[in-house]
């Protein structure tokens, strides 16, 4: 049976969502984050080298990074579900944002998080520099990366329900991360009413509150 190695508010949620959706059996290791560092505890590196999550392991192989998992998933137990027919423009869609939500979306929102946190931090002598520092480069550059993010989302999801087009499939529940992130760290809904409804349809699939009985607490499942 296939086995996912699931960290709390960690992008691993979006593939609980995924095997729900599709009615995969599995099994679910849970770790906690530290409560201080908010790091994954040592134990997953026993799973894989780099010790973060998600981590599937099915038949004996193990894999990483989310957006490989899901193609694996919908390879060997989607039967055509979630993903559009191959080769159509839906199909080529799926696979822009399957990269796109880590590639692209995920590091200004990484740097909103780590930027807002260097000054508790940092030294109390040095923190007001180092606050000033953080400031300027959130206001410069993080903050303008991710406004320009947002409107493209906020552009796309006008053009149809889904981000691959019509239907649902995994290219949203790829993006389900970038956007709870974004809505929960940068107000990525305000003035935004397609993303906020697109928050809306997914938080009440009952697949995904499957997944979220399952994964226990997620932070980002508020509306």
């Amino acid at each position: 049976m296939l086995t996912v190695h699931h960290l709390n508010n960690s992008r691993s949620q979006r593939v609980l969502w995924l095997l729900e959706e599709l009615e995969v059996p599995y099994e679910l290791v849970r770790y906690e984050r530290d409560a201080k560092t908010m790091l994954a505890p040592p134990e997953l590196k026993a799973i894989h080298p780099l010790g973060k999550s998600p981590v599937i392991a099915d038949d004996g192989e193990v894999l990483a990074e989310t957006g490989a998992i899901v193609e694996y998933v919908l390879e060997r137990y989607g039967q055509g579900r979630l993903a559009p027919a191959a080769g159509t423009p839906a199909a080529h869609r799926l696979r822009y944002w399957l990269h796109y939500a880590e590639g692209s979306a995920m590091p200004p929102l990484l740097m909103k998080l780590v930027f807002g946190r260097l000054p508790a931090g940092a030294p109390a002598l040095l923190r007001p520099i180092v606050a000033s520092i953080a400031k300027k480069a959130q206001t410069s550059f993080i903050d303008p990366q991710l406004v320009a993010h947002f409107d493209y989302w906020e552009d796309e999801l006008g053009k149809a329900e889904w981000f691959a087009g019509e239907t649902f499939s995994a290219a949203d529940i790829m993006m389900s991360f970038p956007l709870e992130a974004a809505a929960d760290r940068a107000a990525a809904r305000v003035g935004r009413p397609k993303l906020a409804a697109f928050l809306k349809r997914i938080h009440v699939r009952p697949a995904y509150r499957r997944a979220l009985e399952r994964g226990g607490p997620y932070a980002y499942a508020e509306d």
